[in-house]
């Protein structure tokens, strides 16, 4: 069974960078890794090596403008 909790929402870039590093702190170190999305609160069980991809896309269209994303992809067999 998957289940996906997500949360979506505009921040100002040291609002979303604040995100990334309570994000980095509860995955580094031992023991598990409590995230906060929305009003629920995930446990997770990072082993000490994980997955990570970063993958930047920059395009541009006539009609829409130009527009950048980054992802940030982690993952791992709980331990």
């Amino acid at each position: 069974m998957a289940e996906k909790t997500l949360k979506e929402e505009k921040l100002a870039r040291d609002e979303a960078a604040e995100e990334l590093r309570t994000l980095a702190d509860e995955i580094e170190g031992d023991g598990p890794a409590d995230v906060q999305i929305g009003n629920k609160t995930v446990s997770l069980s990072p082993p000490s090596t994980i997955a990570y991809e970063v993958g930047v896309r920059e395009s541009s269209s006539i009609l829409r403008g130009n527009r950048e994303t980054i992802t940030v992809k982690m993952d791992w067999k709980p331990e």
